[in-house]
């Protein structure tokens, strides 16, 4: 019982994290079940085998059938490691994928040689499957980008100061409105959750670029097919944005001043 408890455990997360892992991991079970000898390298290097042909090979083949396609990677866009692509987070309706491409070319043109660095985006199958820890990215309609940063020198930088772009965060200053602070007080746990999601801390050397998120920002929102932008309050009130597009996204879902949250219309 406690063997079958751990599969299906691990089916659920790998489901929970991948869409497709759970499923494969079962087909994984089925096809050693009748093994005379239970060989777990093997087993699992079958697991492995299976997923990567799913993930790199059938899952983007079969996604456009659901409105969806992998988020198109290029010299200017980029996810800042492997996981979102080997996790099936990347993809998004073909139109968000052309606004991504429209929001890159704009930051080309301020600031050679940045890129637009992209986080989580949707599952390729089936509306309304929830890609945890988020609320809405479950249509293919929304993606969450990389704030930017600056080195040392005060020159913009395309390293970020965690490995995943998630969790280390640009939290309110003294005299600045604390959103955080206000809905961790109503009781939401759940609102400083992505600090366990970096994967790991690195580059402390770099900070919060202010002017050059703000020109990712201006840029973003001049785009006719995006209709709403979430940052945290702090933020938007620092760098002097006021666009009806940048709402507020709530107190049960999770902080936004590690990342911008944008949607189409």
């Amino acid at each position: 019982m406690l063997k079958k408890a751990l599969h299906i455990i691990l089916s659920i997360l790998l489901t929970v994290i991948t869409q497709i892992g759970g499923i494969i991991y079962l087909i994984a079970l089925l096809v050693c079940r009748n093994a005379k000898k239970h060989n777990y390298l093997k087993q699992a290097g079958l697991l492995i085998a299976l997923y990567l042909v799913c993930t790199f090979v059938i899952v983007p083949n079969t996604a456009p059938l659901f409105g969806r396609e992998k988020v198109y990677e290029s010299e200017y866009i980029k996810a800042p490691c492997l996981f979102y692509k080997l996790a099936n987070r990347n993809y998004v309706r073909p139109q968000l994928n052309t606004v991504l491409k429209e929001i890159s070319s704009g930051l080309q043109k301020q600031h050679a040689g940045i890129k637009l660095v992209h986080l989580d985006a949707n599952f390729p199958f089936i509306n309304k499957f929830p890609l945890l820890p988020h609320l809405s990215h479950n249509d293919g309609r929304k993606i969450d980008l990389s704030l930017i940063y600056e080195n040392p020198d005060n020159t913009l930088t395309n390293r970020k100061p965690s490995i995943s772009g998630y969790g280390v965060f640009e939290g309110p200053k003294a005299g600045e409105y604390d959103q955080i602070a206000e809905c961790r007080d109503l009781g939401y746990w759940q609102y400083d959750f992505p600090k366990y999601l970096t994967l790991g801390r690195i580059n402390r050397d770099i900070h919060f670029s202010e002017n050059g998120t703000a020109d990712l920002m201006r840029i973003i929102l001049k785009e006719n097919n995006i209709g709403k932008v979430f940052i945290e309050p702090h933020l938007k009130k620092r760098m002097g944005l006021t666009h009806e597009k940048i709402r507020y996204h709530g107190c049960r879902a999770v902080r936004h001043d590690d990342h911008i949250h944008i949607q189409l219309k």
